[in-house]
This record gives C-alpha cells, sequence and structure tokens, in this order.
C-alpha cells in the first residue's frame, strides 16, 4: 500500500471530479480506515448513494485502527483542538497515518498538518 485517502479525496472520487479520478488512475495501492468508511456512509443520503459509496469503497484496502491508534488520537485531539479545531474524526484517520508512516492524501490539509506533518498530502 502506497498511501490512505482521507474523506475529501473519497467524495471528489464520488462526485466524479476529474482531477480526483485522474489522479487516482496514476497511483498504485491506496488504503482507508475504517473511520474514512463510516464518514463516506454517513454522507450517503439515499440507499442509492450508498450503493454508490459501497462500490468506491470496496476498490481500497481497509485498514482498521488498533488500541494504539485511539490512544494516539485522544492524545492528539486534547493537544490540537483547541488550536487547530481538529476533530475526533480527523484524530482517527491521521492515527492509522502515523502508524503504518504512509502518506495521508487530504484536501484537508489545515487539519492534518498539525497532526501528521508532511505525511498530510495534497492529492491535486
Amino acid at each position: 500500500m502506497i498511501g490512505l485517502l482521507d474523506t475529501s479525496v473519497m467524495i471528489d472520487l464520488l462526485r466524479q471530479y476529474t482531477p480526483a479520478d485522474n489522479w487516482l488512475q496514476s497511483q498504485g495501492t491506496l488504503g482507508i480506515s475504517r473511520i474514512v468508511l463510516l464518514e463516506v456512509m454517513e454522507g450517503a443520503p439515499s440507499r442509492q448513494k450508498q450503493r454508490e459509496a459501497s462500490n468506491l469503497l470496496k476498490k481500497f484496502s481497509l485498514v482498521e485502527l488498533n488500541n494504539n491508534d485511539m490512544i494516539w488520537a485522544t492524545n492528539q485531539l486534547i493537544k490540537f483542538h483547541p488550536s487547530h479545531n481538529v476533530d475526533a474524526f480527523d484524530c482517527l484517520i491521521a492515527s492509522v497515518a502515523h502508524r503504518l508512516n504512509l502518506p495521508l492524501y487530504t484536501r484537508n490539509l489545515k487539519h492534518f498538518v498539525p497532526l501528521i506533518g508532511p505525511l498530510a498530502q495534497r492529492p491535486y
């Protein structure tokens, strides 16, 4: 696996945003965390949209969180929520990239750079 996708990139892919589609074609194997899966499915407003989201999500390796991810995310939330307004889900998503030392491709650098520094990367 060469990197992980954040929810922001998954939304672009669901919307068939051309830069996202083009970028994805040039990538190797990418993963998503369980948290990204939950956020994408939560954002699907109908059964049809849930099916479309589910079909897209199946194209990526699913990475589960572990107890150390939860501890790390909790510590980051305490440290960065007041100053950078990061939320718990952002901390959990970042925890997997941190643990695996993999880039997290996101359009939300504002929240992820404080958590994981240069591992947070804008894909397109």
